[in-house]
């Protein structure tokens, strides 16, 4: 299985189910520091996201063929609030600065601080 390689249509459904399911999720790698960072930007806002690490699911590597089907993303942390897609790291906190996070979070009914 390369890097190249497609998800099947089941985890297609069951990735954008888990986008739809919950407000605020991360698809991270444990050992990235760009997730860890991403996390943090969440943890300083009180904010609990659902976190999935793909490292860490028997299935990791199929989920992240299955996100980069849906988003054109292939890195993590692959972000999503209120089943909208958010980016990366460095997407997260540019939009934590410009309000665009608040707003997705008080549209979800997120409380954060």
């Amino acid at each position: 299985m390369g890097s190249s390689s497609s998800a099947s249509p089941k985890t297609v459904d069951a990735v954008n189910s888990l986008i739809q399911k919950n407000k605020v999720l991360v698809f991270s790698k444990s050992y990235c520091p760009y997730c860890t960072d991403a996390k943090n930007v969440f943890t300083r806002m009180n904010v609990q996201p659902k976190v999935v690490e793909l490292d860490q699911a028997s299935n990791g590597s199929e989920i992240q063929s299955a996100l980069y089907q849906i988003t054109s993303q292939r890195t993590v942390p692959n972000i999503f609030i209120n089943s909208k897609h958010v980016g990366g790291c460095d997407d997260l906190k540019a939009k934590a600065r410009s309000g665009v996070v608040q707003d997705l979070l008080k549209e979800a009914g997120v409380e954060y601080i």
